[in-house]
């Protein structure tokens, strides 16, 4: 409903400059991308003026209405079609009305409006934040305007201004007896949408839910949530962070944890950052929506910031406010903005810090952490530079000596290391229990050397780019040329080196090279990384990307120890064994194969096994003859 002052003598009638023509054409032509934001800068400018006549009263409350409530009123009119907003601001002026919202009121925005004439195409609205060219937004959905104000000196006389966004707009005075603002919008035929209670208080709480002041819409408070991270950490208790949690995240469980900054200095801003207790479903996923909330003194700008944290936080869940943004940035210029790359920097920086202090004080948050975030915290080593040093001291990994669920870091296994002992050893496997079944482990286990298990899919993509912690280098047990103490027990040199012979004869170039194992204890053979190859879980995870990728050549070891390959060694003296001996090591052969999880045609692996068990079961009592 409209302001019901009447006006006092015949209007004045103004032309618009040239540049606010300009400005008023491309506004109501062009901007069409994101309409409902002329409510926003509305009520912005309704909450400058609020806080106007809230700082002029801390010294001066000889003004007008000095006991009325600070508030934005709405009221709609689906009849009239008509959405009329009104503050209990500071007011405005003739002066202002003719100098605010007359002309283009900076160089800033004249070049706003030589930066829409180059856009070709509807121009996103969420670049008209700028004072005066805010106000102009309300034209992409009204036909006509009327702003009916009086300012809080008590000397001044209440005022009209009206325009149809054409070449001019008209001054009257009126006999408005309270201070503020009521801008009336009579809304184009096709946008009723605006006049629906539902449809306003929806943008209300998209983008004006943190104003400083309550707006009501027919007379219900819409803006209820308090803008927490404007407040001290003295005046939050728990039960509202948990609240204001779920409002940010929409998640039905309270917050692991939460980070609050209040920044001053080369740039300003003002955090309140959350990490779910639980990774969030299609975190992975391309389309992922970002969780943190862009604002601009309390004002909405963005809900999901890309550029305020790097990738490996995009589980966070918050808001990030900065003085130092203007309104009128857009979703593009963000991606480039300096003041935004600042706060990266430092949002980075403390989410590092708190991480530090879970693993060092709240070992059971942090473990929460390790295993809900874990796999995407670890892939940001690829690209966070930085702070690389820092994050590969939080990764965590199982441990051959630890039980299931235990988790351990590099800097902990350090730690342990023997005197003598010059590496720290790992192992990448689908699971806990593969890595452990691995046969590769049965030197570690007998020597009790700590092994590292690696079991994330992640983990296999980012050791190649860890070859050190500190001064210890990084070995995977499954490379070939681990320095291993000899093994004793085994074949005598000679006999050693006539069997390998005879693997490599019967194996060809299926293999890099045959090897006798110092690795081995209770399995007969094993398959290892050659000198240019992949780990057999990275060659694994390649082939699930990639159906045509093909591994490199693996070294196969020998236990030269073991009672089969020893009896290979005897049988290898009988011309008449030749056949067994060839079809035990291709059985060896592809039962490390299997074992690795690389073995493509199980068939003959089983028909070969049928028939060694078909002789170790043959009795001289039972014949293959006719039953007579």
């Amino acid at each position: 409903m409209a302001d019901e002052t009447t006006p006092q003598a015949a209007p004045e009638v103004h032309e618009f400059k040239a540049e606010m023509k300009q400005l008023l054409h491309l506004i109501i032509h062009s901007l069409y991308t994101h309409e409902e934001i002329f409510l926003r800068e509305l009520i912005s400018n309704a909450s400058d003026a609020l806080n106007k006549i809230r700082f002029r009263m801390l010294t001066d409350r000889d003004v007008v209405d000095a006991d009325a409530e600070q508030r934005i009123t709405i009221k709609l009119d689906k009849n009239e079609n008509t959405l009329t907003l009104t503050d209990t601001g500071v007011g405005m002026t003739k002066d202002d009305l003719l100098k605010r919202i007359g002309t283009v009121a900076s160089s800033g925005t004249l070049e706003f409006v030589q930066e829409l004439k180059k856009q070709d195409g509807p121009v996103d609205a969420s670049m008209i934040g700028q004072f005066g060219v805010g106000f102009y937004s309300a034209f992409m959905v009204a036909d006509t305007i009327t702003i009916d104000t009086r300012h809080a000196d008590q000397d001044s006389t209440g005022l009209r201004w009206t325009s149809d966004g054409g070449a001019s707009f008209s001054i009257e005075e009126t006999d408005r007896t309270e201070r503020g603002t009521t801008i009336t919008l009579h809304l184009k035929e096709d946008k009723g949408e605006f006049a629906e209670e539902w449809r306003v208080k929806s943008i209300i709480r998209k983008y004006s839910n943190f104003v400083d002041f309550p707006v009501f819409v027919e007379d219900e408070r819409v803006n209820t949530v308090d803008a927490l991270w404007h407040k001290s950490k003295s005046e939050i208790t728990d039960e509202q962070l948990t609240e204001f949690y779920k409002f940010v995240s929409n998640d039905m469980e309270e917050p692991l944890g939460h980070l609050q900054l209040s920044l001053e200095g080369v740039v300003s801003f003002k955090a309140l950052l959350f990490i779910p207790k639980k990774a969030p479903r299609g975190m992975f996923q391309d389309d992922y929506k970002y969780g943190v909330h862009l604002y601009s003194t309390k004002v909405f700008i963005q809900d999901d910031a890309k550029n305020l944290l790097p990738e490996w936080c995009r589980f966070v869940k918050g808001v990030v406010d900065t003085e130092d943004l203007p309104l009128n940035v857009s979703r593009e210029v963000t991606q480039n903005s300096p003041v935004l790359a600042k706060i990266r920097k430092i949002l980075t920086s403390k989410i590092l810090g708190m991480l530090e202090s879970w693993a060092e004080s709240e070992a059971e948050k942090f473990a929460t952490f390790s295993k809900e975030f874990g796999p995407l915290f670890k892939s940001g080593i690829q690209f966070e530079f930085e702070h690389r040093d820092q994050m590969i001291d939080l990764f965590r990994f199982g441990s051959s000596i630890k039980e299931s669920g235990e988790w351990t870091g590099f800097g902990a296994y350090a730690d342990r290391m023997p005197s003598d002992q010059e590496k720290i050893y790992y192992v990448l496997a689908d699971g806990r229990d593969a890595a452990l079944r691995n046969p590769n482990m049965e030197y570690f286990r007998a020597n009790d050397i700590e092994v590292l298990l690696m079991t994330e899919p992640v983990d296999a993509f980012i050791m190649p780019s860890i070859p050190k912690y500190k001064d210890y280098d990084l070995v995977s047990i499954e490379s070939s040329d681990l320095k291993l103490d000899k093994k004793k027990g085994g074949l005598k040199k000679g006999e050693t080196k006539k069997l390998i012979a005879r693997f490599k004869d019967v194996l060809g170039d299926r293999v890099e090279d045959v090897r006798a194992s110092d690795r081995l204890v209770d399995s007969a053979v094993t398959l290892v990384t050659g000198s240019s190859g992949m780990d057999a879980q990275m060659e694994r995870m390649m082939k699930m990307m990639d159906e045509s990728f093909a591994g490199s050549k693996k070294v196969l070891e020998v236990n030269t120890a073991h009672p089969l390959v020893k009896n290979l060694s005897v049988l290898g003296e009988q011309a008449e064994a030749d056949g067994r001996i060839s079809d035990a090591i291709e059985q060896l052969y592809e039962g490390a194969l299997l074992l690795e999880g690389s073995l493509e045609n199980p068939a003959d692996f089983v028909r070969r096994m049928t028939a060694f068990m078909e002789q170790s079961t043959a009795t001289p009592e039972y014949s293959t003859g006719d039953e007579d």
